[in-house]
């Protein structure tokens, strides 16, 4: 599998984690009433799960699939922006 379909499963894999977290802290601000903790469960959580966001890198220059520039988007580039490799292909 190549370096962008491991990507897009990376960011499916925290919308996924978006949501869960999301819904945990609404089900115990239900339950317990507003909770500090909730939230800090939910962070820890997310920031675990993109924690392997960064080896998602161009196999040719190393540039990051998710960084545009100094920012970082949701979704990883089909084309490197540093070299112009295609990452879509299939893996020769």
């Amino acid at each position: 599998m190549n370096v962008y379909r491991l990507a897009v499963r990376h960011a499916q894999l925290m919308l996924f984690a978006l949501l869960t977290t999301f819904l945990f802290v609404i089900t115990i601000d239900r339950m317990l009433g507003h909770s500090t903790w909730a939230f800090a469960v939910a962070i820890i959580v997310l920031v675990v799960a993109n924690a392997r966001m960064r080896h998602f890198n161009c196999p040719q220059c190393g540039k990051n699939l998710f960084f545009r520039g100094l920012l970082v988007v949701p979704w990883p580039n089909r084309t490197c922006t540093k070299c112009g490799l295609e990452l879509d292909k299939p893996s020769e």
